[in-house]
């Protein structure tokens, strides 16, 4: 995974930069003209003045190119660099500076297998994150907030996903936090449910630099612009394009009718659209299943996610033998998009409580035909054994396709 870099150091120097460089621009707005144009008649010395003069230079550029192909140009930027927003865009006098993402690397061993043990329990303790306290382990979370790395107990939420805590005003200065966002950190951070910071949030950070590059030229080769919601026939002429240029050959009916379930699932309120943050975590999880083998994906998995899934396999092994049915799996697959029923707030959503799909999900409004398959090859499914390191490789996708906060399902599970 890759590093994220807001410890303290790094932020109080990018804040001491950023308020030096607001300051001295401040100055020369004051400065009177003649003089201004004195100063600038000499030689340009040290490089925060060159920052300076640099950053007013750039965007006298920008009237001579028309303004869609510009905004268009930053948006590209923005996906490119795994931002939602420029920094210069912050109100530097009210907020931090947010923190640079780096996107991972591949390593030589990222494709040999991944040793998960079930019962070795990893950096367990009595101690309890969230709720719970029914005996089950938890996973310590870190003390201080990822953000300005004080501690104020009671004062920091945790994320669901890693082990990164925060302070809700520290988010709030970096941007990360508002209205809605807000309200539903508040309300789940310290549930089961559960709350994603803004790092495990976004899928999209999950890809290198060449898996970036190459779902970069696939939006531009199937004419998708950045930061724009698309409709049903947006999303189905996308996937028939993207499926010929993969396989030489038209999608088939059956294709084109789990691309429009997958849609109804990306749009669990029937707005007619999907988001554009929706949009990118699907193509981001679907271009990592088409790319990396399940013992890469494993490795993206955290101690959290890892010890859920020891959890749901445990409650599904009832008779511990150490196997599980292939339809037992697929209700797990189900399961990890719990989290999102809005119409059941106060119902357990954990993982460990692993049940029938509601008839409200998403993935149950299949056609009649689909149901009716789903039916006849439930016994058949039950026959199919599966292990611990089975039951890790088949779910690994929809583990890391349930992070995001969004009530979207980024990865529609088999009916």
């Amino acid at each position: 995974m890759g590093v994220l870099m807001s410890r303290r150091q790094t932020v109080e120097k990018v804040q001491k930069v950023s308020l030096a460089v607001s300051a001295f621009k401040d100055g020369l707005r004051e400065q009177p003209m003649a003089r201004r144009r004195a100063e600038a008649g000499g030689t340009r010395r040290g490089t925060l003045e060159q920052t300076v003069q640099e950053a007013e230079e750039e965007p006298s550029a920008g009237p001579s190119q028309p303004e869609e192909v510009s905004a268009s140009k930053a948006a590209w930027e923005r996906l490119r660099d795994g931002r939602g927003v420029e920094p210069e865009e912050f109100d530097r006098a009210n907020r931090f500076t947010p923190p640079a993402f780096i996107r991972p690397q591949r390593e030589l061993h990222d494709d040999e297998p991944l040793d998960i043990s079930l019962e070795q329990r990893e950096q367990a303790s009595s101690q309890a994150w969230g709720q719970g306290g029914r005996g089950e382990a938890r996973v310590l979370n870190d003390e201080m907030c990822e953000i300005c790395e004080v501690w104020t107990a009671e004062s920091l939420f945790p994320c669901r996903v890693c082990s990164r805590v925060y302070h809700d005003g520290c988010l709030r200065r970096m941007g990360y936090l508002q209205n809605d966002s807000a309200v539903e950190m508040t309300e789940t951070a310290h549930t089961e449910t559960g709350w994603s910071c803004y790092y495990c949030d976004n899928l999209n950070l999950l890809l290198t630099e060449e898996e970036m590059y190459s779902l970069m030229e696939t939006l531009r080769q199937c004419k998708i612009i950045p930061e724009t919601s698309l409709t049903l026939d947006d999303f189905l002429h996308y996937k028939h394009l993207v499926h010929k240029q993969q396989f030489e050959r038209p999608m088939e009916e059956a294709q084109e009718e789990r691309a429009t379930l997958q849609f109804s699932a990306l749009d669990p309120d029937k707005k007619g659209h999907i988001e554009w943050p929706d949009f990118l975590s699907h193509e981001s999880i679907q271009l990592l299943q088409k790319l990396r083998p399940p013992n890469s994906l494993l490795r993206l998995l955290t101690v959290k996610e890892r010890e859920r899934a020891r959890t749901a396999f445990l409650a599904l092994d009832q008779d511990g033998n150490g196997f599980i049915g292939e339809g037992e799996c697929h209700k797990a697959q189900h399961a990890w998009f719990r989290k999102h029923q809005k119409e059941t707030p106060s119902c357990n959503v954990s993982i460990s409580h692993v049940g029938p799909m509601s008839e409200s999900s998403p993935a149950s409004s299949g056609s009649g035909k689909s149901q009716e398959k789903t039916l006849l090859a439930s016994e058949q499914e039950e026959a199919r054994p599966i292990d611990w390191p089975g039951f890790l490789r088949e779910n690994v996708a929809y583990i890391l396709a349930a992070r995001p906060n969004s009530a979207a399902v980024h990865l529609q599970p088999p009916a």
